[in-house]
């Protein structure tokens, strides 16, 4: 095959390498703009994984990079005059114009064609091509050039950048953090060469700015930075090799995704390889990985269909499908990453102690969990864990440290001994909103499983709020009753709490129960439904009507007396329900309220009568228990509430005496398009907690004692809500406690043999002997 290259970077010397190495036949040239020993930026990291990926691919080339790399495992936090130290994180730096010499030399050494000095403006340049890589970077000519077909979405990030270097040594992957008059400023720091680090500085757009960065020559800008890390740098200089950018040479990040990458010119095939086609956020350090990664799965999937022309259409198919996942995978790291450093200063960076900072940074990207730190570093995972648990209140003992999602929880008068809850979760198996025994089976087996706090499904404050003729009610004394049975039962049988969840279906009313066909209107019997405006929740559902000032009166006020039942009943915390496009709820959205009075139009009168709501129920509801409000902190739809409309909410709720956020999303509008994955609305807790200043609840997606360490350890939640998992395993938390070796978690009394069995067999499993 006749391939050409467009950029020599890593990504289109490393595939001409492996395509000459699979066929020496193919006839491979790689066309840069610039001279050999061209480059710009300073050291390049990627993990021990890559380098083991590259060694099974070209064990000359990965033996040659091996010695010029530079290998570490610390990483090393400085912030708030405090310098801690991890191991155990396997990093490879190398000078970037070193890689690009070592494979430049390797190429050439297997006859791979070098052009320096030649700008390439088309890629109808090589009419002669059967097979055109771009690799021409961000900035690709060939993408911006078949635009309509990869269809491109490049997003500029917030926060400034300038990509400095020194001869200061390093000898850990080096993070500082340093606050300035006008915001916070850091520095990602590691050695590539003896006697040589990367220097990267970073900050927001608001400190950039009030600091004058952009009227700085790169002069003056070194200068500052200088003066900003003078500490960590201790005399040495800062140096730039961005000789090619003017003015102060801070950048923005691209964010680039693409959804096709792959096309045809006519006469050859096109296909898109390293940043031309991805980025990944220096954050974590995986731009060169991906474009090394991107040619060994080109070069393996010519491997499998035949280095020939005929079989590129089949090559390029696969590579894509293939590629797209890992990318994606990685890019959601990155952006995690990338994420948590554009908001480090407004979010933690102030409002965290530096041992959960340190945690917070080092499992920035959520692939790095609680039990992966275990396996890099046991001793510095433990010493933290003394730590929260300590600041917990759990006194120092020689037993294994209580993980994170097992020390208590405390707020008002409520005391949970674990951070763990049973999910609001509807069964509808009410009998005219009265619980019944599956009720008390339902909750009180999952009382004796070990978690620390259950809610029950929302409970209806009148017949007209159910949802389904099978929800739960508190509008009457025996439904209280039958509640008061399950709580006292709770109280007397295990060391977990009860909260109620109280709410009012709203526009999503008089429908049939999930199994009989989920939000679908009942075919008879059906009740009048209210809503903030006339908006039904499907096309061809009922349609509410706008509530009247009488009937907002009316609602509250079953509320009320919902709650001083609540209370009656002994319940330990109370839930209002504002979430999911219920009542509450659609007062909140702009997708539902399309109110033209006091209630509709600013978040300010849309929160309105939900607050009100909520001031009349905590007035009656007991001072020392808390309450906490459920919110949809994301409607996943064009138009609707985002992450930041539910930080505004959420201010608004703490104003008035809510305790604790219960962080949704979602469900709102029948055509939502959720982001679902590992996790996926734990930042809403993440950003309400660290931002508002209140105690959060993380949901969705959480599924293993690992994800709620995480979670909890790092400060995005202080509580970790199960729903589903617990459908399936009544005993979740004391399971998952054994999993991770926790003995010293209390199983009731009654089931204290099936404990140590249980146990035991996990000893068994793990250690490879058959039961």
């Amino acid at each position: 095959m006749r391939i050409v290259c467009i950029g020599g970077g890593p990504a289109g010397l490393y595939f001409g390498i492996l395509m000459k190495m699979l066929d020496p036949a193919n006839v491979i040239s790689v066309v840069e703009r610039n001279r050999p020993y061209d480059t710009f930026g300073f050291g390049v990291v990627f993990s021990d994984a890559t380098m083991d990926n590259m060694r099974k691919w070209d064990p000359v080339t990965a033996d040659t990079i091996e010695q010029a790399f530079n290998h570490w495992d610390d990483i090393e936090v400085l912030i708030k005059g405090r310098r801690m130290r991890t191991t155990g994180h396997g990093f490879v730096g190398i000078g970037r114009k070193r890689l690009l010499n070592i494979l430049q030399a390797r190429a050439e050494e297997l006859g791979v064609e070098l052009i320096f000095e030649r700008e390439v403006n088309s890629d109808l340049e090589f009419p002669d091509a059967d097979l055109i890589v771009a690799c021409d970077g961000v900035n690709s000519k060939v993408r911006v050039k078949y635009a309509e077909t990869f269809q491109p979405d490049m997003l500029m990030r917030p926060n400034r950048y300038i990509w400095l270097g020194t001869v200061r040594p390093f000898d850990a992957f080096t993070f500082d953090f340093r606050k300035t008059e006008h915001g916070w400023f850091q520095a990602h720091i590691y050695k590539f060469e003896e006697g040589a680090a990367t220097f990267i500085v970073e900050t927001t757009e608001e400190a950039y700015l009030a600091h004058g960065l952009d009227k700085m020559e790169q002069g003056d800008s070194i200068a500052f930075c200088e003066n900003v890390f003078a500490e960590i740098l201790e005399g040495h200089h800062l140096v730039s090799n961005a000789r090619h950018l003017r003015g102060s040479a801070w950048l923005s990040f691209p964010r680039l995704i693409c959804d096709k990458w792959t096309a045809f010119n006519g006469n050859s095939h096109v296909v898109l390889m390293g940043d031309a086609a991805h980025t990944a956020h220096f954050a974590i350090g995986s731009g060169t990985k991906l474009a090394l990664e991107d040619a060994i799965e080109l070069t393996n999937q010519f491997k499998i269909h035949g280095a020939t022309r005929d079989s590129i259409p089949a090559v390029l198919k696969a590579y894509e499908e293939l590629r797209r996942v890992d990318v994606a995978r990685i890019q959601n790291a990155a952006r995690n990453a990338m994420e948590w450093f554009e908001v480090v200063g407004s979010r933690y960076a102030d409002t965290l102690e530096p041992e959960q900072f340190m945690y917070s940074l080092l499992t920035r990207s959520q692939r790095i969990s609680h039990e992966n730190l275990r396996l890099r570093d046991k001793t510095w995972l433990e010493g933290y864990e003394r730590w929260f648990a300590e600041r917990s209140g759990v006194a120092a003992t020689n037993d294994r440290v209580t993980p994170p999602m097992l020390t208590p929880f405390h707020i008002r008068g409520l005391s949970l001994h674990n951070r763990i809850i049973v999910s609001p979760m509807a069964m509808y198996s009410a009998e005219e909103g009265v619980p019944t025994d599956f009720h008390l089976v339902h909750f009180g087996s999952r009382a004796l499983g070990g978690a620390g706090l259950l809610f029950t499904e929302m409970t209806c404050v009148s017949p007209e709020a159910r949802i389904t003729p099978g929800c739960c009610g508190l509008w009457n004394d025996a439904q209280a009753a039958a509640y008061k049975r399950i709580v006292d039962f709770v109280h007397q049988n295990s060391q977990a709490r009860i909260g109620i969840q109280l709410g009012h279906a709203g526009r999503k009313g008089s429908t049939r129960v999930a199994w009989e066909g989920m939000d679908e209107a009942l075919p008879d019997h059906n009740w009048p439904l209210v809503s903030a405006s006339s908006v039904p929740y499907l096309p061809d559902g009922q349609i509410p009507e706008p509530m009247s000032r009488a009937e907002m009166d009316e609602v509250r006020d079953q509320f009320v007396a919902a709650a001083r039942r609540a209370a009656a009943a002994g319940f330990d915390i109370l839930e209002l329900h504002c979430a999911h496009g219920y009542l509450l709820s659609s007062f909140l959205s702009p997708l539902t309220n399309r109110r033209t009075d006091d209630y509709g139009g600013s978040i300010e009168n849309r929160a309105r009568y939900p607050l009100e709501v909520f001031r009349a129920v905590r007035a009656v509801w007991p001072e020392d228990k808390p309450m906490s409000v459920r919110l949809s902190c994301h409607d996943w739809a064009e138009g609707g509430n985002t992450p930041e409309d539910a930080l505004a909410f959420a201010k608004l709720f703490k104003e008035v005496g809510a305790d604790l956020i219960d962080c949704s999303s979602g469900q709102v509008w029948a055509d939502d398009h959720p982001v679902y994955g590992r996790l996926y609305q734990t930042p809403f807790a993440d950003k309400i907690r660290n931002e508002v200043g209140i105690a959060t609840i993380a949901v969705g997606a959480i599924s293993e004692a690992d994800h709620a360490n995480s979670i909890i350890a790092a400060g995005r939640a202080d509580l970790c809500a199960i729903a589903r998992p617990h459908l399936a395993d009544a005993a979740w938390t004391l399971h998952e406690a054994a999993k991770i070796g926790v003995k010293q978690i209390a199983w009731p009394k009654q089931y204290l043999s099936g404990k140590s069995q249980y146990e035991a067999n996990l000893e068994r499993a793990a250690a490879g002997v058959k039961a």
